[in-house]
């Protein structure tokens, strides 16, 4: 990725794509894949791999073991994917990620070591979670509106927009009360669904304060570098080299919210035709279908999807 081709962007999932065997078949076909895991595992002092593997399930959904999972899986399939076609690889013109994919996004650009950002995933997942245990909240997904009849939502309900996903897919966020206030207005005006989803944790809202402090340290110790290629940040929606800029974006991640809608209208009105995710689950690219269906989306989500991507079919 010395130089780049802005037809191609490379994006990571966030949270929401784990599952006990993720990256099981990955680690034994593939040793870079191996490595990164076996790498993880002496860096977290725990078999982050085995959580991965087998699970249980209550374990590997716990947001302090989920996030540096999703993480690693995440850049082991990077690590098989460019062994397998470093040669054919296409240029990456921007790296996005959905939230915490966002770290994996600069992990596969070179801008944090691997080490280095499996050490902020994990704090960032400790952190989040003992916010939310000292500020209990919670998220629900709203579907059928647009923005600003969900921003009027919020705004009367008393809680906040946390991923704008998609055109009429918006999560929200709030405490308990003031959340299921906000599904009862969406339901009423018209909302196809008012969802609550299965988390305790009010992500990329204000309550994440606490954990802000904790991860602004963490990311402060940090070293990081300009990336091979520009990362759109989430809370800008727009691209950027600048080390500075991308620590002050990790940061304001944690208490804003995840503009993905318009980071891929950004990405595609910087020429990106096609857009390559890779993580355990295909996420992302469901959503960049209902924003932009001109950009063609393509997965790498296993072993079996490596040995048979074909790398001339990320060439729009």
């Amino acid at each position: 990725m010395e130089a780049f081709d802005q037809k191609l962007a490379l994006v990571f999932p966030g949270q929401g794509a784990q599952f006990v065997g993720m990256g099981a078949g990955l680690y034994e076909q593939f040793p870079e894949a191996r490595a990164v895991y076996d790498q993880a595992d002496e860096v977290l002092g725990f078999s982050l791999s085995r959580a991965c593997f087998e699970g249980p399930a209550e374990v590997l959904d716990d947001t302090a073991t989920t996030q540096p999972a999703i993480y690693t899986t995440s850049y082991a399939l990077w690590r098989a994917l460019v062994a397998r076609i470093c040669q054919d690889m296409p240029r990456i013109g921007y790296v996005a990620g959905h939230s915490l994919g966002e770290y994996t996004a600069l992990a596969a650009a070179g801008a944090i070591g691997f080490e280095d950002g499996l050490r902020l995933v994990r704090c960032r997942g400790e952190a989040m979670r003992d916010a939310g245990a000292a500020a209990p909240g919670g998220m629900a997904v709203i579907l059928g509106l647009d923005d600003d009849a969900v921003a009027a939502i919020v705004a009367d309900a008393g809680v906040w927009m946390a991923n704008l996903n998609s055109p009429g897919q918006v999560v929200i966020a709030g405490e308990g009360v003031a959340l299921e206030r906000a599904c009862r207005l969406a339901t009423e005006r018209g909302a196809k669904r008012a969802q609550p989803l299965a988390v305790s944790v009010a992500c990329h809202t204000p309550l994440m304060g606490a954990a802000a402090e904790r991860l602004g340290r963490a990311l402060a110790a940090t070293e990081i570098a300009a990336p091979l290629a520009p990362v759109v940040s989430n809370v800008t929606a727009q691209p950027t080299a600048d080390a500075a800029q991308i620590r002050a974006n990790l940061l304001r991640q944690l208490c804003e919210p995840v503009r993905w809608t318009d980071s891929v209208r950004a990405m595609a009105a910087g020429g990106v035709r096609v857009m390559l995710e890779v993580g355990p689950k295909a996420v992302v690219s469901g959503l960049v279908k209902r924003i932009d269906r001109a950009i063609a989306t393509r997965s790498v989500t296993s072993a079996e999807e490596i040995a048979s991507l074909d790398s001339e079919v990320l060439v729009a």
